[in-house]
């Protein structure tokens, strides 16, 4: 079987919806990390395969290549699974190349929820099933699995000062490809008070006994992220260091209500295939789009906090719908350049619907 690696990942700055970014259009928000990533690859890729979730419609990911000035030659694949239609586009590529149907691919998402032309969502699931929104999911998940208020509130606290800590740090600047002089998310334009707005914070999708606040709760926000899978040989051909090898991939669906806790199936039926336990996992990338969605995958897979989303995540940064998931990719290709002997990684994340996806990948030394 061909192996599938990941030479190159790269993100935009993330902006908040109505923000910095806010007139930009996805194609062209995209376009310049495609350029970045196709540098010098241009003959090689197969095809662009990106997550788009919220509009304008259309196939995305050529709209975005031919923008970006690509051979004409380089088709375009889009991607909508809602959140986890980032990481899909990645688990596609990996497993495109596992099959034999290419050797290169660049594979994201691309999200701008501030020009989407769509007044309201889309439809998660039928009226018999009933449709929540996805708050009143987070609270169905923090209800089902007797997560408090406080519960929440301490991790997206914890969240909040690792994220913090990255930026200082500069461990987010590898990740980042200028975008129109921006260089950093905008939440780090001016740090809050977290502490303060997490006790203050007032539930806002179940008043009466709600523990979901806007504080543990993700934004909603503009980006791009994306990352350049090619087979492992042409890679070694071509002198582009592998950094992560793709094993294994796994998708489940649970009832639609509880979108929130999808990831966990999908990582047990991931472990159990590939005879590991979470022990064995070094690093996790969950996306963190509500804290009791994260807290319930934690407390059911017995994922300790130190090997979870160890540099912060949406709680801080944001939630670009359909790049979240490349997001994930991207913080887990510089993490683990940071740190020695790493054997497995893995990211996840849940969508509306109630779908989980979660992809395994091994650390190239």
């Amino acid at each position: 079987m061909n192996k599938a690696v990941i030479v190159q990942a790269k993100r935009t700055p993330v902006g908040r919806k109505n923000g910095m970014i806010r007139d930009v259009e996805p194609h062209l928000l995209a376009a310049p990390l495609l350029q970045h990533l196709a540098h010098g690859l241009e003959t090689e890729i197969d095809e662009v395969i990106f997550g788009n979730v919220v509009g304008p419609g259309g196939n995305m990911a050529r709209l975005t290549a031919l923008e970006a000035g690509l051979p004409l030659s380089v088709t375009g694949m889009t991607i909508d699974r809602q959140c986890s239609a980032g990481l899909e586009a990645i688990r596609t590529a990996c497993h495109f190349i596992q099959g034999g149907a290419g050797s290169c691919y660049i594979a994201g998402g691309v999200e701008s929820s501030s020009t989407s032309p769509f007044p309201k969502r889309a439809r998660f699931s039928p009226d018999r099933i009933g449709d929540p929104d996805m708050g009143v999911a987070a609270e169905h998940v923090a209800q089902k699995y007797y997560l408090t208020k406080e519960i929440q509130d301490d991790y997206a606290m914890l969240s909040y000062t690792r994220s913090w800590a990255a930026y200082r740090e500069g461990l987010y600047e590898p990740e980042i490809i200028a975008f129109e002089d921006r260089t950093e998310d905008e939440c780090f334009l001016k740090e809050r008070n977290m502490a303060v707005l997490l006790k203050r914070a007032k539930p806002i999708f179940a008043k009466e006994s709600g523990t979901v606040t806007a504080a543990n709760s993700c934004s909603i926000n503009d980006g791009a992220a994306a990352v350049v899978v090619m087979g492992e040989k042409l890679a070694h051909e071509l002198n582009r260091k592998p950094i992560l090898r793709f094993v294994d991939s796994a998708v489940s669906g649970i009832h639609p209500h509880y979108p929130g806790i999808s990831p966990v199936p999908a990582i047990r039926t991931l472990l159990d295939r590939n005879a590991l336990t979470i022990e064995d996992i070094d690093l996790f990338e969950i996306n963190e789009a509500f804290a009791s969605k994260i807290v319930a995958c934690a407390q059911e897979l017995s994922i300790p906090y130190e090997k979870l989303n160890v540099s912060g995540g949406a709680l801080t940064t944001g939630h670009p719908y359909g790049a979240s998931g490349a997001i994930l990719v991207t913080r887990l290709f510089y993490e683990v350049q940071r740190r020695k002997d790493l054997r497995y990684v893995l990211a996840a994340i849940g969508s509306a619907g109630g779908v989980g996806l979660a992809v395994l990948f091994e650390v190239i030394e």
